[in-house]
């Protein structure tokens, strides 16, 4: 379809007759039913236009706080952000960004990532984020696919990845490097590019706006796929603007709330809250600094004080974990008060979940008197939207946080539904589901008719688009109909709350043919087995079920990586059951104790016995060497487990059990 023949945009729609495409100059209708919710029809914009709507209403509210290089806040309006973005996007017309091609971004999350984002998306280029911790290989992949003119990178070190790969890029125009001195002087630096754009006349910026459209892909997020290379998500304006005004409504978000963004960008999950969502409420972005996730993020909570606060299973994990250490160390006294205050508080919640809606005196006075001191520890005293996301997290970890009067809220969704489908909100929530959906979405469960459970599949304008030049696999994935097929397993009640019990890809079906979902014998055995980090389930194709078991160590801040020393908790319980050891190392040169072992047997043991069938239960466990990681690859971009990754790396330890 000829683009200069539609020239009013920003916020036109362009005629298309089908809701699916995986061209990158393609439109898709627009899943408008015909009735529904306000949010379905309200009228449809582009990210520019939200963006500037919200910085013309709002031109003084801070759109982002960062740290500069002397550590100390610095402060920026929506006017100012605006204006950045404007600047940007005519820098990369003017170095040759061309229509539907990409600007590949990689680094950690800081004011350039979102202002390059957005300025792609003004030039009428698509946004194309890269994981930090991707290899050379797997960014010429992403930059091919979205024929990058473009690429800003965070450092050296990231720059050092695209140099090894620049000769196979030919669209390539233009590098920017945002951090540091670029070694290269092909290199351009984040303020030789601004000051590019500056000197532009805003007429190639303003006739780029006239032809997008917003039914026409602004964005790819790559799937992390467990075979081949990953899949290039096509998200449209209409997309991440609906998806993000859906999340806006449900939990009534507001112009004087603080975010804190730590969660990589090239991820769904924070481009939709950090980006989209802030944007829509004209909210204030914080930013952490690089190692949040290395142990940094709690500094972060401190100084910010979100007023909502949305992480991964294994950061609430470690949250959890460094509570419990810091109360392991406590007197009697201490001790007791903060028994007898969460008890109270887990009391009160589970009450409020099953419709008890009053108050106790025990509750109010420790509420108020004791675990709001925790919160202020943490941070979160100002917090009234805790979420978790990303992954499934264990019903012990909820009913810990319950504890300490803080409610965790599922979320589920997926890069294919730009973000959130389900969302729980505290006045509307159980420990058990991933809360109701978000206005103006479907969902249906595809299920045998003897069965309670089936495939979880969406519908609605937060659907993606297809994948980028691979129809063979969309058509895996959004059928007919358009509804997208998650791969999720679950039911939904009759108050719309979704329940999500297994995954298919993830199902493991044993020789017997017995079909086991991992995820919730890996809780239970946690739950039973608090010292372990990870257990992870394995058994597909194999005659019984065993467990590879990583026991929790420390972790190296400047790498994040895991150490070999196991953290203090270990090591105490280690010590209560006489056999003493400091290192990973030392409990396995010379054999696992027996002690240790008949202990983690005795918690296997347990779980076995609620189990729900021979099959489902676990016959062999092997001790690893060493905890999981981001970067030593176990362990995806949100902390999300790589299974089959894990199954190559200890494939030794897996044959020996089955030998």
């Amino acid at each position: 379809m000829e683009e200069m023949n539609f020239l009013n945009g920003p916020c036109q729609v362009v005629p298309a007759t089908e809701e699916i495409t995986t061209d990158r100059y393609g439109y898709v209708k627009l899943r408008i039913p015909k009735t529904g919710t306000a949010v379905e029809t309200v009228e449809p914009i582009s990210i520019p236009g939200l963006l500037t709507t919200t910085a013309e209403k709002n031109p003084d509210n801070i759109a982002y706080i960062y740290k500069n290089l002397e550590g100390k806040p610095v402060e920026v309006t929506y006017k100012e952000y605006l204006q950045k973005i404007r600047d940007c996007a005519k820098a990369f017309i003017h170095l040759g960004l061309e229509p539907r091609h990409g600007v590949a971004i990689i680094g950690f999350n800081s004011p350039e990532w979102i202002i390059s984002n957005m300025a792609t998306i003004f030039a009428g280029g698509i946004s194309t984020g890269i994981y930090a911790t991707n290899s050379p290989e797997a960014c010429l992949h992403c930059a091919q696919l979205s024929k990058a003119n473009v690429i800003v990178v965070e450092d050296e070190k990231q720059y050092e990845k695209i140099e090894q790969i620049r000769e196979k890029l030919p669209l390539l125009k233009a590098v920017v490097q945002y951090s540091g001195t670029p070694k290269n002087s092909d290199v351009l630096t984040w303020d030789k590019l601004m000051e590019i754009g500056a000197k532009q006349d805003d007429t190639l910026l303003d006739n780029a706006l006239k032809r997008i459209a917003i039914n026409q892909c602004c964005t790819l997020i790559f799937t992390s796929g467990t075979v081949g290379n990953p899949k290039a998500v096509m998200l449209s304006h209409d997309n991440l603007v609906f998806d993000s005004r859906s999340i806006f409504e449900r939990i009534n978000i507001g112009p004087k709330e603080v975010l804190v963004s730590y969660l990589p960008f090239s991820h769904v999950a924070a481009q939709i809250i950090d980006m989209y969502v802030a944007t829509t409420a004209a909210a204030t972005l914080y930013f952490a600094d690089k190692d949040a996730l290395k142990g940094s993020l709690l500094k972060t909570l401190q100084e910010a004080r979100p007023t909502k606060f949305i992480a991964v299973p294994r950061v609430w994990e470690k949250i959890q974990e460094k509570m419990l250490h810091i109360g392991s160390q406590s007197g009697f006294l201490k001790k007791s008060i903060a028994s007898w205050a969460k008890a109270h508080a887990l009391e009160y919640h589970l009450k409020k979940i099953q419709g008890e809606t009053s108050s106790s005196w025990g509750y109010s006075i420790a509420s108020s008197l004791i675990l709001s001191k925790v919160k202020q520890a943490l941070g979160l005293d100002r917090c009234d939207l805790f979420v978790s996301a990303a992954a499934p997290i264990s019903m012990d970890v909820k009913k810990y946080f319950l504890s300490l009067d803080i409610p965790l809220m599922d979320a589920f969704g997926m890069s294919e539904s730009s973000g959130a489908h389900c969302l729980g909100i505290p006045s509307a929530f159980n420990l058990d589901t991933v809360g109701g959906p978000i206005p103006g979405v479907k969902t249906k469960i595809v299920a045998n008719a003897e069965e309670d459970q089936g495939e979880i599949c969406m519908y609605g304008r937060h659907v993606f688009m297809g994948y980028l030049d691979e129809p063979e696999k969309t058509k895996e994935t959004l059928d007919s109909e358009g509804w997208l097929h998650s791969g999720d397993l679950g039911r939904q009640d009759d108050k719309g709350f979704l329940y999500i019990t297994g995954r298919l890809k993830e199902l493991l079906i044993t020789a017997g043919g017995e079909n086991v979902p991992p995820v919730p014998i890996e809780h239970m055995v946690q739950s039973q087995l608090p010292n372990i980090s990870y257990a992870m389930l394995i058994g597909d194709k194999k005659k019984f079920l065993s467990l590879l078991i990583a026991l929790k160590t420390e972790v190296d801040p400047s790498t994040g990586a895991p150490t070999a020393v196991l953290t203090p908790a270990v090591q105490n319980w280690l010590k209560s059951l006489g056999c003493p050891a400091t290192t990973i190392d030392e409990v396995l040169n010379a054999g696992p104790d027996q002690k240790l072992l008949d202990a983690i047997q005795e918690g296997i043991n347990k779980v076995n016995e609620k189990a729900t069938s021979n099959a489902q239960k676990i016959q062999k466990f092997k001790l690893l060497p060493s905890d999981f990681s981001v970067a030593t690859g176990e362990l995806g971009p949100t902390m999300k487990l790589k299974r089959r990754i894990v199954i190559e790396k200890y494939k030794h330890l897996v044959d020996s059990m089955y030998s």
